[in-house]
């Protein structure tokens, strides 16, 4: 078995060839060409916590895996997300490889919502909103602008210290002006594109704060509460990973969308498409400039599994990792 630590994986990323890899995953997983059961939980009650497990065979990328993840918002000291996937051969069952799961869900997490934005964002959004100061903030910050010629990019958080630090260590890696936002609001007004990843039980995405024509992506995930409020995707052009996922209940579905259903902002029927659907061509996303769009992120085993099997190619061709016997 081939191990494969945090350091190893994320040097491993290639950006651009991940989020072509979920592209081609998520039209899979609409067409019925992979196959992916609901994710399953233990919950850890007295620590808001969650060990859930995300199993997933990818037959166009090779892939069988399944990611054990842990999710504890209560974590000051450590990521809320911890992780580790295990590859398995498809053709006998035999675990092949072992690899930190960390780096892959932020990194794929970022290409979906990359890949979001380049189908439904309008073609000249100028300026980019990141809501969070955490990991998925920081891959978003690395994967979004690569599909759009931002010229202001703009980082809030609870934690105003947090996201002044963010936002200068991005201007390191990023070509346009990156600044410290006072209020999610203020990062709001005037953005085309949000991308939204937090941890909040209340809203910091609503729809007093958006702009006409604007393309929001959240990838919060908060069984307590929500990112996004129920006005914002009653109005929106919606998409998700997979209506099946989406619409679950905790902890597989959003309880985004949940609580808006809930409260009688939008119905089931109002999920427009799934993100294969419009990678297919099956479905059309924004139509006009003014539309306001939404892709309403819960995580998908398939994105691990193309992921996963792009890193074990690569570390394979470079010679990375460790074998040892079980």
């Amino acid at each position: 078995m081939l191990v494969l630590t945090r350091s190893e994986v994320e040097s491993l990323i290639d950006p651009d060839a991940l989020r072509a890899a979920v592209a081609a995953a998520m039209a899979d997983l609409s067409a019925g060409r992979a196959s992916m059961p609901a994710r399953i939980a233990a919950l850890v009650g007295e620590r808001d916590g969650l060990l859930a497990a995300m199993p997933a065979y990818l037959p166009s990328a090779g892939a069988l895996t399944t990611k054990l993840v842990s999710l504890f918002p209560r974590n000051t000291d450590r990521p809320t997300h911890q992780a580790v996937i295990v590859v398995f051969d498809p053709a006998h069952g035999t675990p092949v490889a072992l690899m930190d799961g960390e780096a892959i869900t932020a990194a794929r997490t970022a290409a979906g919502s990359a890949l979001a934005t380049d189908l439904l964002a309008r073609r000249d959004a100028r300026v980019l909103a990141v809501l969070g100061t955490g990991v998925q903030a920081r891959a978003h910050l690395r994967a979004v602008p690569r599909v759009r010629a931002f010229a202001e990019i703009r980082v809030a958080g609870r934690d105003a210290a947090k996201a002044r630090a963010l936002a200068e260590d991005a201007r390191g890696w990023l070509d346009a002006p990156v600044r410290a936002m006072a209020s999610y609001a203020d990062a709001l007004a005037g953005a085309d594109v949000v991308s939204a990843a937090t941890h909040s039980p209340e809203p910091v995405v609503r729809r007093e704060w958006l702009g006409r024509g604007a393309h929001v992506t959240s990838v919060g995930y908060n069984t307590a509460g929500r990112e996004v409020d129920g006005a914002t995707l009653r109005d929106a052009v919606l998409v998700v990973e997979s209506r099946a996922a989406a619409l679950a209940p905790p902890p597989a579905g959003s309880s985004d969308i949940a609580r808006a259903i809930a409260e009688g902002a939008m119905t089931a029927d109002h999920v427009h498409a799934e993100l294969g659907e419009l990678v297919a061509g099956t479905k059309r996303g924004r139509t006009r400039d003014d539309e306001l769009t939404v892709y309403k992120s819960v995580g998908v085993a398939v994105q691990d599994a193309a992921a996963a099997a792009l890193i074990l190619t690569a570390a394979r061709r470079a010679k990375i990792g460790r074998e040892i016997n079980l």
